[in-house]
């Protein structure tokens, strides 16, 4: 038998313990190049904090969000950190489902942006921090559009937007006018469709939470997206959610993108083939008062209930602190820094090089949560309507208008159909209240 120093097997006894003592916090988070990209820095968290160890559970949109509402509301345990939105936070906070967040003095809350912040508060106390904001705006193809002898307004509206669209398709090479949303999703398809509508003057209720898909303005937001789409959009676009668009746009198979601000970050990568030829505008107007941007954080947030508090806690003010937007920073470049989450990054002049910094900052100051359309409305959220009731109601209307771009059914089927679900929903839930 093999004899050790004592020295050697108190190392290894020592480091056997620190093994076994480590406390697990597992992670739900969403597959977006943000989130991938911060489970590829979190060594710098592990050596810091070597008593905790992480366990990623990453996810496609649409199936992360089933997933974590069915745990939390199910009190399953599941996950320590979630990855939620600025549609859940103040729900499930107000339900007493998620835990009121507290770091040390060297986090800054107050630096968080304001509108970001206010969207992940309840009754003055912070139940999510932001990963990354976010609004939407168009992204285009400067080379596309000068071969067409066009010019991108910084403000341009829709009707700018479909002639362009038109002007710049060229199928025959696989590059289309626009590539926007199809896949059926409250915060996929329903996201822009609802920023769209917004900008045209409708609204998903009236001021006695009666639904309005029949109304002109709904007819008209979806016509021209439909027709659009199927004149000079991608084929198959009713499975294209923001990950297959951006896909689409850096192999330059797009003139036009309008989506998440976040989306800057990767069409100027150097995964993108166009990264060189990519220029920003706001998202589009219909000349009502209201541009078709949306406003939404992806915020980490601590399930009530979690094993797991302090080390959660430890590792949400990690990953949202403005030490962690300094090592993305030194690792990866300004330009791949999750944006739109803290004052101070908007001020740093590095950061201010970045190609779509300011025009972020302008489409997030456009958003008004509280006032969102065109007509006065009973309820706040840009892309989003803020009860409960929203999340079941909006995968279902998106289904319906995800058939009629794949031609299934017909607009006006769409809105009949989401017309009468959206109805029998409100009633069930005893709207109006």
């Amino acid at each position: 038998m093999t004899a050790f120093p004592k020295t050697v097997l108190a190392v290894a006894v020592a480091g056997f313990s620190l093994a076994a003592q480590a406390e697990t916090v597992t992670i739900a988070t969403v597959n977006n190049g943000d989130m991938i990209r911060m489970q590829a820095l979190t060594d710098d968290f592990t050596e810091k904090n070597p008593d905790i160890e992480l366990e990623w559970v990453t996810l496609e949109e649409n199936i992360l969000r089933q997933r974590v509402t069915t745990d939390i509301a199910t009190k399953g345990g599941q996950y320590d950190v979630l990855t939620i939105g600025t549609y859940e936070v103040p729900i499930w906070g107000a339900q007493g489902w998620l835990e009121p967040l507290a770091f040390d003095d060297s986090y800054d809350v107050d630096d968080i942006l304001p509108s970001i912040r206010d969207g992940l508060t309840v009754d003055d106390s912070l139940y999510g921090v932001p990963f990354y904001g976010e609004s939407s705006f168009t992204m285009y193809r400067k080379d596309l559009f000068e071969a067409a002898g066009l010019e991108m307004p910084d403000a341009p509206t829709w009707d700018f937007i479909m002639d362009a669209a038109r002007q710049t398709a060229d199928p025959d090479n696989e590059v289309y006018g626009i590539c926007l949303r199809g896949k059926p999703g409250w915060g996929e398809n329903m996201a822009f469709l609802t920023a769209m509508a917004n900008s045209y003057g409708a609204r998903w209720f009236d001021m006695d939470w009666n639904p309005q898909f029949d109304s002109d303005a709904w007819k008209a937001t979806l016509t021209d997206y439909v027709t659009l789409m199927n004149e000079v959009g991608p084929p198959g676009a009713s499975s294209n959610g923001f990950n297959e668009n951006l896909a689409l746009f850096q192999t330059g198979k797009c003139a036009m993108w309008i989506d998440a601000t976040s989306a800057g970050s990767g069409v100027t990568s150097s995964d993108s083939t166009v990264a060189d030829q990519v220029g920003f505008a706001l998202a589009p107007d219909k000349g009502l008062g209201k541009r078709g941007n949306w406003l939404w954080a992806w915020a980490l947030a601590v399930p009530t209930g979690t094993d797991a508090k302090d080390s959660a806690m430890k590792f949400v003010q990690w990953a949202t602190s403005k030490e962690y937007l300094q090592l993305v920073a030194d690792s990866e470049g300004w330009s791949q820094v999750p944006p739109g989450s803290r004052t101070s990054l908007y001020e740093n002049p590095e950061y201010q090089e970045v190609p779509f910094a300011d025009m972020t900052m302008q489409s997030i100051n456009a958003a008004n949560p509280s006032e969102p359309t065109v007509d006065e409305v009973p309820y706040v959220g840009v892309q989003f309507v803020a009860i409960p009731e929203f999340q079941g109601i909006g995968q279902s209307v998106g289904q319906q208008f995800a058939a009629a771009l794949a031609g299934t059914s017909t607009v006006e089927e769409a809105l009949e159909n989401a017309q009468n679900l959206t109805e029998r929903e409100m009633k069930r839930a005893g709207y109006p209240k």
